[in-house]
Protein backbone atom coordinates (compact mmCIF):
# COMPACT_ATOMS: atom_id res chain seq x y z
CA UNK A 1 0.00 0.00 0.00
CA UNK A 2 1.42 3.37 -1.04
CA UNK A 3 1.67 5.88 1.80
CA UNK A 4 1.85 9.67 1.63
CA UNK A 5 5.02 11.61 2.49
CA UNK A 6 3.40 12.90 5.68
CA UNK A 7 2.53 9.37 6.79
CA UNK A 8 6.03 8.09 6.06
CA UNK A 9 7.49 11.02 8.00
CA UNK A 10 5.19 10.24 10.93
CA UNK A 11 6.24 6.58 10.92
CA UNK A 12 9.87 7.62 11.24
CA UNK A 13 9.07 9.30 14.57
CA UNK A 14 8.00 5.98 16.07
CA UNK A 15 10.31 3.28 17.40
CA UNK A 16 8.37 0.15 16.43
CA UNK A 17 10.38 -1.96 18.88
CA UNK A 18 9.41 0.21 21.85
CA UNK A 19 6.33 0.09 24.06
CA UNK A 20 5.81 3.67 25.23
CA UNK A 21 4.43 4.93 28.52
CA UNK A 22 1.00 6.58 28.33
CA UNK A 23 2.55 10.03 28.68
CA UNK A 24 5.11 9.35 25.94
CA UNK A 25 2.51 7.82 23.63
CA UNK A 26 0.12 10.77 24.02
CA UNK A 27 2.86 13.31 23.26
CA UNK A 28 3.96 11.29 20.24
CA UNK A 29 0.50 10.62 18.81
CA UNK A 30 -0.12 14.36 18.50
CA UNK A 31 3.11 14.76 16.54
CA UNK A 32 2.14 11.97 14.15
CA UNK A 33 -1.22 13.36 13.07
CA UNK A 34 -1.13 13.58 9.28
CA UNK A 35 -4.32 15.57 8.62
CA UNK A 36 -5.09 19.29 8.67
CA UNK A 37 -8.27 19.02 10.74
CA UNK A 38 -8.56 18.33 14.49
CA UNK A 39 -8.06 14.58 14.31
CA UNK A 40 -9.73 12.11 16.62
CA UNK A 41 -7.48 10.17 18.98
CA UNK A 42 -8.40 6.49 19.31
CA UNK A 43 -7.31 3.54 21.42
CA UNK A 44 -7.34 0.08 19.86
CA UNK A 45 -6.93 -3.21 21.70
CA UNK A 46 -6.40 -6.84 20.75
CA UNK A 47 -7.88 -9.01 23.51
CA UNK A 48 -7.02 -12.58 24.39
CA UNK A 49 -10.60 -13.75 24.63
CA UNK A 50 -13.00 -15.82 22.55
CA UNK A 51 -15.82 -13.38 21.67
CA UNK A 52 -17.94 -16.29 20.42
CA UNK A 53 -18.42 -17.44 24.01
CA UNK A 54 -21.09 -15.71 26.10
CA UNK A 55 -18.93 -15.75 29.23
CA UNK A 56 -16.08 -13.90 27.49
CA UNK A 57 -17.86 -10.79 26.31
CA UNK A 58 -16.32 -7.43 27.14
CA UNK A 59 -18.73 -4.53 27.00
CA UNK A 60 -19.48 -1.49 29.08
CA UNK A 61 -19.61 2.29 29.25
CA UNK A 62 -17.54 4.98 30.88
CA UNK A 63 -17.84 8.72 31.29
CA UNK A 64 -14.40 9.96 30.24
CA UNK A 65 -12.95 12.60 32.61
CA UNK A 66 -12.69 15.14 29.80
CA UNK A 67 -15.13 13.77 27.23
CA UNK A 68 -13.93 12.73 23.77
CA UNK A 69 -14.61 15.94 21.87
CA UNK A 70 -17.71 14.60 20.18
CA UNK A 71 -21.16 16.06 20.82
CA UNK A 72 -23.94 13.49 20.56
CA UNK A 73 -27.54 14.30 19.68
CA UNK A 74 -29.80 12.62 22.23
CA UNK A 75 -33.42 11.51 21.87
CA UNK A 76 -35.21 10.62 25.11
CA UNK A 77 -38.29 8.41 24.96
CA UNK A 78 -39.97 8.99 28.28
CA UNK A 79 -42.96 10.37 30.12
CA UNK A 80 -40.52 12.70 31.92
CA UNK A 81 -39.92 14.93 28.92
CA UNK A 82 -39.34 18.13 30.90
CA UNK A 83 -36.63 16.44 32.99
CA UNK A 84 -34.96 15.06 29.90
CA UNK A 85 -34.93 18.39 28.08
CA UNK A 86 -33.67 20.22 31.16
CA UNK A 87 -30.81 17.72 31.39
CA UNK A 88 -29.75 18.48 27.83
CA UNK A 89 -31.69 16.09 25.60
CA UNK A 90 -32.05 17.43 22.07
CA UNK A 91 -35.42 15.74 21.58
CA UNK A 92 -37.83 14.17 24.05
CA UNK A 93 -41.27 12.61 23.86
CA UNK A 94 -43.26 9.41 23.99
CA UNK A 95 -45.09 7.35 21.37
CA UNK A 96 -45.30 10.31 18.99
CA UNK A 97 -41.51 10.28 18.61
CA UNK A 98 -41.53 6.56 17.85
CA UNK A 99 -44.22 7.13 15.23
CA UNK A 100 -42.05 9.84 13.68
CA UNK A 101 -39.17 7.36 13.40
CA UNK A 102 -41.40 4.71 11.86
CA UNK A 103 -43.44 6.85 9.49
CA UNK A 104 -40.86 9.44 8.46
CA UNK A 105 -37.69 7.31 8.71
CA UNK A 106 -36.41 10.01 11.06
CA UNK A 107 -32.99 9.46 12.59
CA UNK A 108 -31.71 12.92 13.46
CA UNK A 109 -30.09 11.64 16.66
CA UNK A 110 -27.03 9.63 17.71
CA UNK A 111 -28.27 8.05 20.95
CA UNK A 112 -31.69 6.95 22.14
CA UNK A 113 -32.29 6.81 25.90
CA UNK A 114 -35.47 5.71 27.62
CA UNK A 115 -37.19 5.06 30.90
CA UNK A 116 -38.07 1.39 31.57
CA UNK A 117 -41.81 1.95 31.21
CA UNK A 118 -41.33 2.90 27.54
CA UNK A 119 -39.35 -0.16 26.49
CA UNK A 120 -42.47 -2.11 25.53
CA UNK A 121 -43.27 0.44 22.84
CA UNK A 122 -39.64 0.85 21.78
CA UNK A 123 -39.30 -2.93 21.43
CA UNK A 124 -41.79 -2.83 18.57
CA UNK A 125 -39.18 -0.93 16.56
CA UNK A 126 -36.40 -3.37 17.37
CA UNK A 127 -35.91 -4.36 13.74
CA UNK A 128 -35.43 -0.72 12.82
CA UNK A 129 -33.37 0.48 15.78
CA UNK A 130 -31.30 -2.66 16.34
CA UNK A 131 -29.33 -2.70 13.05
CA UNK A 132 -28.47 0.98 13.55
CA UNK A 133 -27.17 0.37 17.06
CA UNK A 134 -29.84 2.63 18.54
CA UNK A 135 -31.74 0.15 20.70
CA UNK A 136 -31.59 1.26 24.35
CA UNK A 137 -29.91 -1.19 26.72
CA UNK A 138 -29.64 -1.17 30.53
CA UNK A 139 -26.03 -2.44 30.24
CA UNK A 140 -25.00 0.73 28.44
CA UNK A 141 -27.01 3.03 30.70
CA UNK A 142 -29.44 4.04 27.97
CA UNK A 143 -32.38 2.54 29.85
CA UNK A 144 -32.78 4.16 33.24
CA UNK A 145 -35.52 5.40 35.57
CA UNK A 146 -33.29 8.43 36.13
CA UNK A 147 -33.59 9.86 32.64
CA UNK A 148 -31.89 13.12 33.59
CA UNK A 149 -28.71 11.32 34.69
CA UNK A 150 -28.73 9.13 31.58
CA UNK A 151 -28.86 12.21 29.36
CA UNK A 152 -26.25 14.14 31.37
CA UNK A 153 -23.80 11.22 31.26
CA UNK A 154 -24.01 10.99 27.48
CA UNK A 155 -23.64 14.73 27.04
CA UNK A 156 -20.66 14.70 29.42
CA UNK A 157 -18.74 12.30 27.19
CA UNK A 158 -19.99 8.84 28.01
CA UNK A 159 -18.60 6.29 25.57
CA UNK A 160 -19.24 2.61 25.00
CA UNK A 161 -16.51 0.03 24.66
CA UNK A 162 -17.33 -3.31 23.12
CA UNK A 163 -15.25 -6.15 21.72
CA UNK A 164 -15.99 -7.13 18.12
CA UNK A 165 -16.16 -10.58 16.51
CA UNK A 166 -12.39 -10.60 15.99
CA UNK A 167 -11.61 -9.82 19.66
CA UNK A 168 -10.65 -6.24 18.78
CA UNK A 169 -11.86 -3.03 20.38
CA UNK A 170 -11.69 0.58 19.17
CA UNK A 171 -12.69 3.62 21.27
CA UNK A 172 -12.32 7.36 20.65
CA UNK A 173 -10.86 9.14 23.68
CA UNK A 174 -10.31 12.71 22.48
CA UNK A 175 -8.85 14.97 19.83
CA UNK A 176 -5.39 16.20 18.92
CA UNK A 177 -6.28 19.67 20.24
CA UNK A 178 -6.77 18.29 23.78
CA UNK A 179 -4.07 19.09 26.32
CA UNK A 180 -1.68 16.18 26.89
CA UNK A 181 -2.78 15.84 30.53
CA UNK A 182 -6.44 15.49 29.53
CA UNK A 183 -5.67 12.81 26.98
CA UNK A 184 -3.57 10.96 29.56
CA UNK A 185 -6.46 11.08 32.03
CA UNK A 186 -8.85 9.71 29.41
CA UNK A 187 -6.45 6.93 28.40
CA UNK A 188 -5.95 5.89 32.02
CA UNK A 189 -9.68 5.94 32.77
CA UNK A 190 -10.56 3.77 29.77
CA UNK A 191 -7.74 1.27 30.20
CA UNK A 192 -8.61 0.88 33.89
CA UNK A 193 -12.23 0.15 32.97
CA UNK A 194 -11.21 -2.45 30.38
CA UNK A 195 -8.84 -4.16 32.81
CA UNK A 196 -11.63 -4.36 35.40
CA UNK A 197 -13.97 -5.81 32.75
CA UNK A 198 -11.75 -8.88 32.24
CA UNK A 199 -14.04 -11.95 32.06
CA UNK A 200 -13.44 -14.55 34.76
CA UNK A 201 -13.37 -17.20 32.03
CA UNK A 202 -10.45 -15.51 30.27
CA UNK A 203 -7.23 -17.46 30.72
CA UNK A 204 -3.74 -16.36 29.71
CA UNK A 205 -2.90 -12.90 28.40
CA UNK A 206 -5.96 -10.66 28.47
CA UNK A 207 -4.70 -7.59 26.61
CA UNK A 208 -2.39 -8.79 23.85
CA UNK A 209 -1.87 -5.43 22.20
CA UNK A 210 -2.76 -1.81 22.94
CA UNK A 211 -2.11 1.10 20.59
CA UNK A 212 -3.02 4.76 20.32
CA UNK A 213 -3.45 6.50 16.97
CA UNK A 214 -5.12 9.43 15.26
CA UNK A 215 -7.39 9.61 12.23
CA UNK A 216 -5.30 8.17 9.40
CA UNK A 217 -2.21 8.26 11.61
CA UNK A 218 0.19 5.42 12.52
CA UNK A 219 -0.25 3.27 15.64
CA UNK A 220 1.89 3.63 18.74
CA UNK A 221 2.16 0.76 21.23
CA UNK A 222 1.77 1.75 24.88
CA UNK A 223 1.71 0.12 28.28
CA UNK A 224 -0.32 0.87 31.38
CA UNK A 225 -0.96 -0.23 34.94
CA UNK A 226 -2.82 -3.53 35.12
CA UNK A 227 -1.93 -4.66 31.64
Amino acid sequence: MKRSKKYRAAIELIDSSKIYSVEEAVALVKKTSTVKFDATVDLSFRLGIDPKKADQQVRGTIVLPHGNGKTKTVLAITDKTEEALAAGADYAGGKEMLEKIQKENWFAFDVLVATPNMMGEIGKLGRVLGPKGLMPNPKTGTVSPDIAKAVKDIKAGKVEYRVDKEANMHVSIGRVSFEDAKLVDNVNALTEAIVKAKPAACKGTYIKNAVIHTTMGPSIKFTFVGR
